[in-house]
């Protein structure tokens, strides 16, 4: 009988995450950005922060920088697909779609996309931990690895001043945000944006998340926050744009797999 030849050890192989390769077309990466963002309204009416006709997310056209991709009015997050997203630009007219778009959400996104440039996607739906959360007027505390994503690159927009339906109010919202990826809306609620639309919808779902955690945290007792110098080393650690991105990934696999009518 033959002896079998030994077993050796199998090789240790290393692994990464790598981003997607840059689009090699405007209308390629627009189909990007437009199924990434049908994918974020599909998610958040997972989550739960659907309301109404509140929430809005939106998503810059990669060929025309002045111009948005926003969701109809009085359409169920659950139920929006590609094809069902709205152009926009910065004067309210819709260019592509056939129905009404949220006033509120064109004013707060508008000014938001002015003034910063480097955002591709701004999301804020009304979430029930984002609303109770905005009524402490204060920021998030760094109680966990999580929120520490936040820590010192978020800011609070007071007073709720009603409806942001004024030119005005939405420039004062832009400017309270600065360079953050976020900001906490008085008796309002979030508002997360990034340098993709992936990014975005990651810091809206995880912030949301912060806020729930910080107010069950202290519902039960004295909170004790992380270290200042922790915190920030944690931030630099998991609040990246490229760890928004990466965050959102299985996210995506798992909504098209359940849903792929979204891709329509």
């Amino acid at each position: 009988m033959n002896a079998l030849p030994p077993v050796s050890a199998p090789k240790a192989r290393s692994f990464r995450l790598e981003p997607r390769a840059p689009a090699s077309s405007h209308a390629e990466e627009r189909l990007h950005r437009k199924q990434r963002l049908a994918a974020t309204f599909r998610l958040f009416g997972r989550y739960g922060f659907d309301q109404g006709l509140a929430g809005h997310v939106t998503a810059r056209d990669p060929e025309f920088p002045e111009q948005y991709w926003i969701n109809p009015l009085g359409v169920h997050f659950s139920q929006i697909r590609t094809s069902d997203l709205q152009l926009v630009d910065h004067d309210g007219n819709i260019l592509i779609g056939n129905r009404p778009i949220n006033t509120a959400g064109f004013t707060i996104h508008s000014a938001l996309h002015k003034a910063r440039p480097d955002v591709i996607a701004a999301a804020h739906t009304h979430s029930t931990y984002g609303k109770a959360f905005s009524t402490l007027g204060t920021p998030l505390l760094p109680l966990t690895q999580d929120s520490c994503a936040f820590y010192e690159d978020h800011s609070v927009f007071d007073p709720f001043s009603g409806v942001v339906l004024d030119d005005g109010e939405g420039e004062r919202l832009a400017k309270t945000l600065g360079q953050h990826k976020a900001i906490i809306l008085q008796n309002h609620g979030l508002l997360t944006v990034g340098n993709s639309v992936e990014a975005a919808a990651w810091w809206f779902i995880t912030m949301d998340n912060a806020a729930h955690a910080q107010l069950l945290a202290q519902a039960a007792g004295t909170v004790k926050p992380i270290a200042p110098e922790i915190a920030r080393k944690t931030a630099a650690q998991v609040g990246t744009d490229l760890g928004g991105y990466f965050s959102f990934q299985p996210l995506w696999d798992w909504i098209v797999a359940q849903e792929p009518d979204l891709l329509d």
